[in-house]
């Protein structure tokens, strides 16, 4: 899992970061709730036993999360989402 989280954060740096909290106005809840279980290095199964659905849900979400942020899979994703959270002002 850290090593999964390294690359993520690896790939955060070099990208240019979406505008504070872009990414989660983007998202429903659920799909913020997935993306939060993703960037966390969760996989598909256990995020689907986290948020009591099924694994084809979780999939679904994922695939519609890619299409709102443009990124071609989970680690795109959890970078966009944990650069956002990063920078987001508390």
């Amino acid at each position: 899992m850290v090593e999964h989280a390294e690359e993520i954060l690896t790939i955060a740096k070099h990208d240019v970061p979406p505008a504070g909290g872009e990414v989660e106005r983007r998202l429903t809840p659920r799909e913020s709730e997935v993306m939060s279980a993703v960037a966390r290095g969760l996989t598909n199964q256990q995020t689907a036993d986290r948020l009591e659905v099924s694994v084809h849900a979780v999939k679904f979400h994922l695939a519609s999360i890619y299409r709102k942020l443009g990124v071609a899979n989970r680690t795109e994703a959890a970078a966009q989402y944990l650069r956002t959270q990063i920078e987001a002002p508390r």
